[in-house]
């Protein structure tokens, strides 16, 4: 019972944050789906592709059950999974994400948790696990990146949130106060430290609000 109670509960997690994050590309234009956010050159479309990825690899080979999608070799991994090239249309990357859950989901819904997997890009001596260990490592993936593309999504238009259904239209004034009022603490709480007025500004610094 408490098996069964893990799996479908890792499960439904896992199937809200894969909504999650491609909610995120909703009302997009291609540049700004595609365009880099960060240094680093992280993109919500990236994201989508990456995660796709990692389920396709993990729910597939992992337990002998290779995925029907086209992937490179894992050992050929040269970080092209993170960003979408001209010529991968947005349908070809989200389209290859929504084969690749009915296929960790055969793979869930068929094994039992303690079902043993192999992990050959992992490091000794975690090579040789089960479903449940993977099941949480994908569930972390997939909430990890779920945050940074709700970060980088409200860095472009401000829009928020896990679910469609639940956004609430954006009040400009109300965010802008609420923003100056954590601006004011945190220059509060610096210049508190270094012995300065708490009216003085911290140089070099700015805010985003």
């Amino acid at each position: 019972m408490i098996d069964e109670f893990a799996k479908d509960n890792l499960h439904g997690r896992l199937r809200r944050d894969r909504a999650a994050l491609l909610w995120k590309l909703d009302g997009l234009s291609e540049y700004d789906a595609r365009r880099p956010l960060t240094a680093t050159g992280t993109n919500l479309l990236g994201l989508v592709k990456h995660v796709a990825t990692v389920e396709a690899r993990y729910f597939g080979e992992v337990f002998d059950r290779p995925s029907p999608e086209s992937l490179s070799r894992w050992q050929d991994s040269d970080g092209s999974d993170q960003w979408a090239t001209e010529d991968e249309t947005r349908d070809q990357i989200t389209g290859f994400y929504r084969r690749t859950w009915e296929h960790s989901d055969a793979t869930i819904n068929e094994l039992p948790l303690d079902a043993p997997g192999h992990v050959p890009w992992w490091p000794e001596p975690y090579l040789n696990t089960n479903l449940f260990a993977v099941m949480v490592h994908v569930l972390g993936e997939s909430i990890r990146h779920a945050g940074h593309a709700d970060i980088l999504r409200e860095g472009l238009d401000g829009r928020t949130g896990v679910r469609a259904e639940n956004e609430q239209r954006i009040d400009e004034e109300a965010r802008a106060a609420h923003c100056a009022k954590i601006e004011q603490a945190a220059r509060s709480a610096a210049s508190i430290k270094a012995g300065e007025p708490s009216w003085s500004s911290t140089p070099g610094t700015a805010s985003a609000c």
